[in-house]
């Protein structure tokens, strides 16, 4: 218990951090990749084919029912990791809410994994911001955290290519624009 709340603090000294950062200019990206030797020059990421994502986890959604990451596999997955108190989380959501309405039958879907909301929570502020993806409980879910981190703040986004490569990481809020730009190049 104690260590949900020392990674709390961090997450919320993290985002203050990053929105001073943002609001200083600073880029939000923590990784970049460079184009692939076999790809259409920058339009396509590299992603890092010895870097893959385990995907073998099993998530309750805000509903109760059982997800299996896995059985995404074949797409390309951005998993936002958030939670419904945190500022620069609830500005990145009209954005994601718009690329899961405009790619989801093009191959893409967004995973909302909520770091430490209970499910009537999660399922209120969805139905609230009217969110349109899957939201996923991560209360409890260490190992799903560390698979996909380290998170030195909320939110952080992995995006996960069809082949299950890691291709793009932000720490902080991002846009459409720049989610879409990686995204489109996978799809």
């Amino acid at each position: 218990m104690k260590s949900r709340w020392i990674i709390a603090a961090t997450a919320a000294i993290g985002a203050g951090v990053l929105a001073a950062s943002m609001m200083m200019g600073a880029s939000k990206r923590v990784e970049v990749l460079a184009p692939a030797e076999n790809s259409t020059a920058s339009r396509t990421p590299a992603c890092k084919a010895d870097k893959k994502a385990n995907l073998e986890f099993t998530l309750k959604d805000m509903h109760g029912a059982k997800v299996h990451l896995a059985d995404f596999k074949g797409k390309v997955i951005l998993v936002n990791f958030w939670a419904t108190w945190c500022p620069p989380c609830k500005a990145e959501l009209p954005g994601l809410i718009a690329l899961h309405q405009q790619y989801k039958d093009k191959g893409l879907v967004i995973l909302g994994i909520s770091e430490d909301d209970e499910p009537e929570t999660l399922r209120n502020f969805a139905a609230e911001w009217k969110i349109n993806y899957p939201m996923l409980i991560g209360l409890n879910e260490d190992e799903l955290f560390d698979a996909f981190g380290p998170l030195y703040g909320l939110p952080t986004s992995v995006i996960v290519g069809r082949d299950g490569s890691m291709c793009g990481r932000h720490v902080g809020p991002a846009t459409k624009e720049e989610f879409e730009q990686e995204i489109k190049a996978l799809l």
